[in-house]
C-alpha cells in the first residue's frame, strides 16, 4: 500500500530551527495527530506536507515519489485551515463546489458534488445556505467538505476543532473519526489537545522544540513513553529520580524498589501512572515489610466521583495515586499510609539531562 514518508524534513527561518530532521513513514489510511505544545514545530511540519511551505532540508515522499519540490496545488492534498478559510459571500454548496470550479467542471457536476459531499458530513439540504448563517459546528463540516471535493490522496487539519465548545468539540472528534473510517483516506490532524490525539489517532507523534519524540499508539505513548517529555505531557504521571545499587534494584525518595529492565548502574527516571500506584493503610515505618512499598503521608485527597485521588508525601517527593471509591483506605490528611509502585507498571527512561 501506499504511504506517506518524511525523510529528515527540517525548516529553518534565519538562525532559527523550527523543525529538526523529523522523520517518519506513514502508511496508507491512517489517522495520525501531531501532538505537542504551541510552537513546538507541529504546524510547521503539517504546512511542509502540504506544499505551503519550502523544506530547509530533508525529502518528502508519497507511494515512492519525491514530491518535495511539488508545487501545493498539484499534490492532490485537502486541507483544512484553523480559520475554515470559508468565503462567506458564498453559499455552502458554492463554497465546497469552489475547487471544482476552478477546474473548470460543470456546474452541473459542482451541484451534484457538493450535494453529495453535504449528506457525507451529515448537512443534506443546506447547499443553497449562506455560510453567514450556519453554526460553528456547521461551517467546520462544510470546511471538510470542501477539503474533500477533490477526493484527495492526503487529508490534512490544522487544529480544526479548536474554536468549538467543548460539547461540539467531543462530537465533531467522534464525526471526523468516523468520516475517516468510511472514506480510508490518510488523515493528519495537528492538535494540542491530548484527549483529542488519544481518542481519533491510530498514530500519535509527539512533538517538543521541532523534535519528533515518540511515534506510536495512543496506548504504546501513554503506557510506554519514550522519554520524561512525553511521559509527562500525556495525561498525568509521577517521575521518581534513582539510582541503581546493585542489578535490579533502583533507589528512589522513600526506601528501594525492585525491578526489570534496569540497566547495570547509574541514573534512571522512573515512570509510573497514578491509576497504578496501589495505597495501603499503614502504621510504624509504613512498608509492611512488603516490596516495592514506600512510607508516607496523606498531604491531600479528594472524591472525583468515579476515582478517589491521593497526594502523598514520600521522602519529600509527592506521588499521585487513583483509587477506586471502594478500595479508599481509612486515613486522612496527615495520616499515614504506603505506596505501592507495582514492578509491571514502573517505565524506566533514561534520566533528564539539564539543558
Amino acid at each position: 500500500m501506499s504511504a506517506l514518508v518524511l525523510d529528515g524534513l527540517t525548516k529553518r527561518y534565519g538562525s532559527t530551527v523550527a523543525v529538526h530532521g523529523a522523520s517518519l513513514r506513514i502508511p496508507h489510511g491512517q489517522f495520525v495527530c501531531l501532538l505537542g505544545p504551541s510552537g513546538c514545530g507541529k504546524t510547521t511540519l503539517l504546512r511542509m506536507i502540504a506544499g505551503l511551505e519550502e523544506p530547509s532540508g530533508g525529502r518528502l515522499l508519497i507511494d515512492d515519489r519525491d514530491i518535495t519540490d511539488t508545487p501545493a496545488h498539484t499534490r492532490e492534498f485537502g486541507m483544512v485551515f484553523q480559520s475554515l478559510a470559508l468565503f462567506p459571500h458564498l453559499t455552502a454548496g458554492e463554497n465546497i463546489a469552489y475547487p471544482l470550479r476552478i477546474r473548470g467542471v460543470s456546474r452541473a457536476d459542482q451541484r451534484r458534488r457538493a450535494e453529495e459531499l453535504l449528506e457525507l458530513v451529515r448537512l443534506p439540504g443546506v447547499a443553497d445556505r449562506p455560510v453567514s448563517k450556519l453554526s460553528g459546528g456547521q461551517r467546520q463540516r462544510v470546511a471538510i467538505a470542501r477539503a474533500l471535493a477533490l477526493s484527495p490522496k492526503l487529508f490534512l487539519l490544522d487544529e480544526p476543532l479548536s474554536a468549538l465548545d467543548a460539547k461540539l468539540r467531543e462530537a465533531m472528534q467522534i464525526e471526523l473519526k468516523q468520516l475517516q473510517r468510511r472514506l480510508g483516506i490518510t488523515t493528519i490532524v495537528v492538535t494540542h489537545d491530548q484527549r483529542e490525539a488519544m481518542t481519533m489517532a491510530d498514530l500519535v507523534v509527539v512533538m517538543s522544540q521541532g523534535r519528533i519524540h515518540q511515534a506510536a499508539s495512543p496506548m504504546e505513548v501513554y503506557r510506554q513513553p519514550a522519554d520524561a517529555f512525553v511521559a509527562d505531557f500525556i495525561g498525568l504521571t509521577n517521575l521518581l529520580d534513582g539510582q541503581v545499587v546493585q542489578p535490579g534494584t533502583v533507589q528512589v525518595p522513600g526506601g528501594a524498589l525492585s525491578l526489570p529492565n534496569l540497566p547495570p548502574s547509574g541514573r534512571v527516571l522512573l515512570s509510573i501512572r497514578p491509576e497504578e500506584v496501589i495505597v495501603h493503610p499503614t502504621s510504624g515505618d509504613g512498608s509492611n515489610g512488603s516490596l516495592n512499598r514506600l512510607p508516607g503521608t496523606l498531604s491531600f485527597m479528594r472524591d472525583l466521583g468515579s476515582s478517589v485521588e491521593f497526594r502523598i508525601d514520600v521522602a519529600g517527593k509527592e506521588i499521585i495515586a487513583l483509587s477506586r471509591p471502594q478500595d479508599r483506605p481509612p486515613v486522612e490528611p496527615g495520616g499515614a499510609l504506603s505506596v505501592e509502585l507495582p514492578p509491571g507498571s514502573c517505565v524506566v527512561l533514561p534520566p533528564m539531562v539539564a539543558s
